[in-house]
């Protein structure tokens, strides 16, 4: 890649200036690690003040130069030179000069290629299918598990209520006015009828209203049954 840069310098001369008969222009640019390039212009001649002038007078410049380059170029092979020079007399006292700087074998730095060179992509790793699926089973044990206790808990929750309920019905009575000594507590279940629970339990109607209310009968309601087996003397 080549770029010119362009350097345009006005140099006042101390006398009038009618013809310039000879120029050179020198350099000694050089890169610097900064990404820039520094030095100057030598510009040296002769000149005459006035047409009719036989003699010429000498003269000679320094013009310094920095060229400041974007940090994406890499400048390690790079050639500066001068591309082109022309200058022009003005007000009959000053050297208009114009320089354009070469800077040639100008690269572009490869970041982002070498970025993607350092970072170390690792590698991706398919699960292990056998392990998938041990963790698949634990997961599917451990929910079980939890399901059972909580089936298990609830369990307990539910004796735990029937038996207050149990006690609450029992602390109605009277141990001195009952003739029974033990007694049943039957569930309502789905499909029973008070025929069915008297068959079951070879006892009267009579019997189980003494101790239940047998007006509205209701699944899962409780019932209970006196023991004839166990009765006081």
């Amino acid at each position: 890649m080549k770029k010119i840069v362009p350097f345009k310098k006005d140099m006042l001369f101390n006398s009038n200036v009618s013809e310039i008969t000879s120029i050179s222009l020198e350099h000694n640019l050089k890169v610097q690690e900064n990404n820039s390039i520094n030095g100057k212009f030598i510009i040296n001649g002769e000149y005459k003040m006035s047409d009719s002038s036989i003699n010429t007078e000498g003269f000679n410049f320094e013009l310094p130069c920095n060229i400041n380059l974007d940090e994406r170029y890499d400048l390690s092979n790079v050639l500066v030179d001068i591309d082109d020079f022309y200058y022009e007399i003005v007000n009959s006292n000053i050297l208009e000069v114009n320089i354009d700087v070469l800077i040639d074998k100008l690269e572009e730095k490869q970041v982002e290629q070498e970025i993607l060179n350092e970072i170390e992509m690792p590698s991706a790793k398919l699960p292990d299918l056998e392990e998938a699926r041990e963790e698949g089973t634990m997961e599917i044990e451990k929910i079980n598990i939890e399901k059972q206790d909580c089936k298990e808990a609830n369990a307990r929750c539910i004796e735990e209520e029937d038996l207050n309920s149990v006690t609450t019905i029992f602390d109605s009575f009277n141990d001195n006015l009952e003739t029974y000594q033990t007694y049943k507590v039957y569930i309502v279940r789905e499909g029973d009828t008070l025929d069915s629970i008297i068959q079951k339990y070879g006892i009267t109607k009579d019997d189980l209203e003494q101790y239940n209310d047998l007006s509205d009968i209701n699944l899962g309601d409780k019932i209970i049954i006196p023991d004839f087996n166990n009765a006081k003397d």
